[in-house]
């Protein structure tokens, strides 16, 4: 059995894009797999291949709960409603003046 091979000067392609016909050593493979004519190849872009996450740290072997109290008491001051959060709420009393205001109609 006879097997044929064609010159490369008279071998054409079609592009895949464009449908136009280049001759098959003019023509370039894509990252994608497509088979393209010189004017329509573009190389693969940066951010399509993104870097691989890091690798996880090692645990501490034999690691323990920090078991200090960390419960402690703690106060947190607000405008509006009863004045503090927190603990018990105490009442009290200010008088302030500034001076004195007459009105006359």
């Amino acid at each position: 059995m006879a097997k044929f091979y064609s010159n490369k000067r008279s071998t054409y392609g079609i592009c895949d894009i464009t449908g136009f016909r280049y001759n098959l050593c003019d023509m370039k493979k894509t990252w994608n797999g497509l088979m393209v004519g010189p004017d329509q190849f573009d190389p693969k872009h940066p951010q399509l291949s993104p870097r691989s996450a890091p690798k996880e740290e090692t645990p501490l072997p034999d690691a323990r709960v920090d078991t200090s109290d960390d419960n402690n008491f703690f106060v947190v001051y607000t405008n509006v409603g009863l004045g503090k959060l927190g603990k018990q709420l105490t009442t009290f009393e200010s008088t302030f003046s500034v001076g004195e205001v007459s009105i006359t109609t």
